[in-house]
């Protein structure tokens, strides 16, 4: 019962290492996301096909009493209900933990929202960019203003929707967490409910002789590495360090000379060499000998002289091509990687090898291999990772059309007639 990011991402996953995932949509619209960004031939967004996948897509009006009923028997069959809902959404409709735990004792509730279930932001309206600025992550990523150390500007964002995926791969992780836990406890009559908070994460502990406990799971907060026991511990405020990375000396993206077919663009190389044998290597490599020895030996005595480092190897780069860059670091054992788009990762010859990037038939009828029968076509989508032995790394089908396996599900998993679900049709309740 997730809309557009952080729900079904946590679906995705689950459902790739073999979970059966029933999507309910709203009749008519389904999610958002089928028509965000770029639409296919068919106006569905190839983004859609690919969050969407191994999914099977049941339509139901969760604002009809007979649509909620649906939804009830259908949770009280399942193992897990996965929700990204404003908080007391569910509770509103009488599908929350107290109206489906009698039913279902060891249902697994996971629960996406800004702020958490509970405290007192728990009724905001929380989308993953608001929660990456409550979260602190946006004060980080940005420009220095020289003077006052904080941002030059406004933060920069990554261009894609990071909160929601964090929080996604919080929701799988925590779902796994309770399966791992019911089935593990005595009886396995466990309620659990895993709550996911996009911001950050609050914990209540529980009582062993409850029936119900609670998981709380940090989201972008548990990205945050060591910045609030360094503010805690020695009063320091991370602030912004542009494209290299506070306290860590040499690790960067530096300018190399425009490529011929594109000279009016510029080019980026990233090289970490921040290892201490590593650094001493870079710098013999760009003929400056002189920014090594004692003075230089070890992270700490870098990061003191970060300016002189970072300007030596950007003058070097600078004045060379990106390939002579990258072959030159590789020669000399420097981690090193080209600041590349979309269309050199898809071509990559990596990726390629590592099946990283899948083809998913969309439309007729899948047989095997990215091939399909019929008309349609194949879209290109990231794997799900990790990669585990036994588990076969190819979606099963891309995210299906809005309703597709409606009849299927009510009628096979909660054995209404063909007859009950045309009048459910007819009625709106269903699509």
């Amino acid at each position: 019962m997730g809309q557009l990011i952080a729900g079904p991402f946590a679906g995705q996953l689950l459902g790739q290492f073999g979970a059966e995932v029933i999507k309910v949509e709203p009749p008519g619209t389904g999610d958002p996301l089928r028509v965000w960004r770029e639409l296919d031939v068919d106006g569905t967004s190839p983004w859609f096909r690919s969050i969407g996948r191994n999914k099977k897509s049941v339509a139901i009006d969760l604002r009809r009493v007979e649509g909620r009923e649906l939804v009830k028997q259908l949770a009280i069959k399942s193992d897990v209900i996965l929700e990204n809902f404003k908080p007391g959404t569910l509770e509103k409709w009488s599908l929350g933990p107290s109206d489906l735990h009698p039913h279902n004792p060891s249902l697994v509730f996971t629960r996406v929202s800004g702020y958490g279930q509970t405290g007192p932001w728990a009724p905001r309206p929380g989308y993953a960019s608001v929660c990456e600025a409550e979260s602190g992550f946006r004060y980080i990523n940005g420009f220095v203003d020289p003077e006052t150390q904080g941002l030059a500007g406004p933060p920069v964002r990554p261009n894609m929707s990071l909160g929601d995926s964090v929080a996604g791969l919080h929701a799988a992780f925590g779902t796994v967490l309770a399966l791992l836990g019911k089935q593990r406890s005595v009886g396995g009559d466990k309620g659990t409910t895993v709550d996911v908070s996009i911001v950050e994460r609050y914990e209540r502990p529980h009582t062993p002789r409850k029936a119900h406990f609670l998981i709380a799971i940090q989201s972008m907060l548990n990205l945050m590495e060591g910045i609030i026991p360094e503010y805690d511990r020695k009063g320091k405020t991370r602030g912004p360090s542009g494209s290299s990375v506070t306290g860590i000396v040499p690790t960067n993206a530096y300018p190399c000379l425009p490529s011929p077919s594109s000279p009016s663009l510029p080019t980026y190389i990233v090289i970490g060499a921040n290892g201490d044998s590593i650094y001493t290597r870079l710098m013999t490599l760009i003929g400056r000998a002189d920014l090594t020895g004692a003075a230089y030996a070890q992270n700490h005595h870098r990061v003191a002289r970060q300016a002189e480092i970072e300007a030596a190897i950007a003058g070097w780069t600078g004045a060379r091509s990106v390939e002579e860059v990258e072959g030159a670091m590789r020669g000399a054992g420097v981690p090193v990687g080209r600041v590349v788009s979309v269309g050199e990762v898809v071509g990559g010859e990596q990726v390629r090898a590592r099946g990283a990037v899948r083809d998913v038939w969309v439309g007729g009828k899948e047989v095997g291999g990215g091939q399909g029968e019929g008309e349609g076509w194949n879209v290109k989508m990231q794997g799900t990772f990790p990669v585990l032995d036994g588990v076969d790394p190819q979606p099963k089908w891309a995210g299906p059309d809005l309703g597709a396996h409606t009849d299927e599900v009510l009628m096979a998993d909660l054995g209404l007639s063909a007859d009950a679900v045309l009048k459910l049709r007819r009625d709106g309740v269903v699509g």
